[in-house]
């Protein structure tokens, strides 16, 4: 037999292995024999399974078992689009069976969203036969291969949006476009590529690249996944960066029937006693400027007092303190040197007791309250006296001085580091401020309320009239909370979109929300024509294609008053915060709801007027 016979033997020969497996992939298609197994994708914060990703396997028995070749071939068959609607068949079908909770992410190729032969509305189409709303889908774009017209893409992105899913992006970092991905897209979650998660405790580059996409995920209002977390060390690591989703074998295996719940052990690393004891030791409070310094009794002659300014140069004053560890006043190096400098000074006032000519109108503050509430303290106290201490106590016991200079340093950078998570069109804190704050609280010991606010009916407004007009309307909203706080120790944040939270130190926080409350009432028809205000809302096209009626935008309150002993983290309250801003929407027009499971945080609860529920 000739070379050339050989050959073309050979050539036959795989021919006939390429028709086979063609077939094979064919038959697949055709009696559906593809398998869904589901990984959990955990929430840190609240130490939960907040959804399943659904991953697709082939036959056992067969060279299609892995995805990969699964979707190869289809490419090369031209059946990449009927594949794919296979695949998330068979994830929603197999959630629904197991009766799984959260969310369900679906992955899609962005190749069949684009393709001729993709049908649009089929996705949503099973859902309902099903029973499972496209809230609770999250559509995950794999970024395997080049995606190159975005123009085309954000158009599907934008339909998807408007039936209700949420979309995600995978592996970024590990894809062709990346960052351009992103920031074209605009995706609710994006998940970070397992490379840049291996090790990343013993990797500061690692570290650096994931704080970078942190940071861009809070401006983009948009949710980061660690995919890939194997190890505790690597858990540890991400939850301390902030990072709120995780994913990975360390949690769990994809599977076919996953666990419902994580065990809690998984999560000490999350919030560990070392993690709080951490943040006590970072919090942004007065404690930070504590100096400590020699102290004098009450009896102590001027003479010996001015023995030690003499010893120590660096001193500019003293704490006069009693025998209790009670702070009495100050007593300033100016102030004794221009008493003994004039004629008879020194043999006049040797002998006196120190706190005869002491500072008792000082300010002395407590160790734990914040560096924003010392600061219009001190500074309304001291206009001119730059050079100025201040006394700090705890439970009323002296335990330093702190300095003016000091604490406008902190006041400065502070505010340099809430501008750089603030939110870009309101300028108000961000997440990482607001969590920073609830921790805060969470170490001292006083009771607060937390207030989540949320505008009614703000989506098809923003339909109708656009983003300019929608853009004014959450203006409107952080102007009228600004008005009605007291900037001495409440704190707004914006945590994104129209959702803003107040922290309220003010007891009288029942009358500040009903007031906020009027303010949006009488200045939101505003921002209505004068057909619309007529008619008392808008038409507008729903989610289901519908057009209807949506009145005028009300706001809704929730609010839970919090007793730092009852929680462990920001985590708790945000989600206490959350349910009380639901039961606030479910209630027509504008709205305060105060849960009241969580009542006894205060001794007396506060007085609303009658004004809970319906403004």
């Amino acid at each position: 037999m000739t070379s050339q016979c050989t050959n073309e033997l050979c050539m036959e020969h795989a021919q006939q292995d390429a028709d086979w497996i063609s077939l094979v992939f064919l038959d697949i298609l055709e009696t559906e024999s593809l398998t869904a197994i589901y990984q959990p994708i955990v929430d840190l914060n609240q130490q939960t399974i907040y959804g399943y990703e659904s991953l697709i396997r082939g036959p056992s028995d067969s060279a299609f078992h892995s995805p990969v070749t699964l979707f190869d071939m289809a490419i090369r068959e031209d059946r990449l689009n009927e594949l794919d609607m296979l695949c998330r068949k068979c994830g929603i079908k197999g959630f629904q069976s197991r009766r799984l909770q959260g969310k369900l992410f679906l992955n899609a190729t962005p190749q069949s969203l684009l393709g001729p032969q993709h049908r649009s509305g089929l996705t949503l189409e099973i859902l309902n036969q099903i029973g499972i709303r496209p809230e609770n889908v999250v559509i995950e774009l794999t970024e395997q291969y080049p995606l190159y017209d975005f123009e085309v893409m954000r158009k599907a992105i934008d339909h998807y949006k408007t039936m209700g899913f949420e979309i995600a992006i995978d592996d970024l970092g590990a894809g062709y476009s990346g960052l351009r991905t992103w920031s074209e897209l605009r995706p609710d979650y994006v998940k970070v590529d397992r490379h840049f998660i291996q090790n990343i405790h013993e990797d500061k580059v690692k570290q650096s690249f994931l704080r970078s996409i942190v940071d861009i995920a809070r401006g983009l209002d948009c949710k980061v996944i660690a995919e890939g977390i194997e190890t505790q060390d690597e858990c540890r690591t991400i939850s301390a960066m902030g990072i709120p989703f995780g994913q990975g074998y360390y949690f769990a295996r994809p599977a076919e029937s996953p666990p419902y719940v994580i065990p809690g052990k998984l999560f000490q690393c999350a919030v560990s006693h070392e993690c709080k004891k951490h943040l006590k030791q970072t919090s942004e409070s007065v404690a930070d400027l504590l100096v400590q310094t020699a102290h004098v009794r009450p009896d102590t002659t001027l003479d010996a007092t001015h023995q030690l300014f003499h010893e120590n140069e660096s001193l500019t004053a003293i704490p006069v303190v009693d025998n209790n560890n009670k702070a009495l006043g100050l007593i300033r190096r100016n102030q004794l040197l221009a008493t003994f400098s004039t004629q008879y000074g020194r043999s006049l006032y040797a002998n006196k007791s120190v706190i005869d000519i002491a500072d008792k109108s000082v300010v002395i503050v407590e160790k734990q309250w914040g560096i924003e509430q010392v600061s219009k303290l001190v500074t309304d106290s001291m206009k001119s006296q730059l050079e100025a201490d201040f006394i700090i106590v705890e439970g009323g016991e002296y335990r330093g001085l702190g300095k003016v200079l000091d604490l406008l340093r902190k006041i400065t950078k502070l505010q340099i580091r809430n501008a750089r998570y603030a939110n870009p069109l309101t300028l108000l804190p961000g997440n990482v401020p607001i969590y920073e704050r609830l921790d805060e609280l969470m170490l001292g010991e006083s009771r607060f309320a937390v207030a989540y606010c949320d505008i009614d009916n703000f989506k098809p407004y923003n339909d109708v009239y656009g983003y300019g007009k929608g853009d004014q309307v959450i203006k409107l909203i952080a102007d009228i909370l600004s008005q009605h706080i007291d900037t001495s120790g409440d704190f707004i944040g914006h945590v994104g979109g129209d959702d803003f939270i107040v922290i309220f130190l003010s007891d009288n926080w029942a009358e500040r929300c009903n007031n906020i409350l009027r303010s949006f009432e009488k200045e939101i028809v505003k921002f209505y024509n004068h057909t619309d205000n007529e008619r008392g809302g808008i038409l507008a096209i729903s989610r289901d294609g519908d057009e209807k009626f949506y009145p005028i935008m009300s706001l809704s309150i929730g609010v839970i008053m919090v007793n730092p002993e009852q929680y462990l983290s920001h985590a708790d309250i945000a989600e206490l915060a959350s349910h009380a801003k639901h039961h606030a929407k479910n209630i027509v027009g504008n709205s305060l709801f105060i849960e009241r499971r969580v009542q006894r945080a205060f001794a007396t609860p506060p007085k609303t007027d009658g004004q809970e529920g319906l403004l």
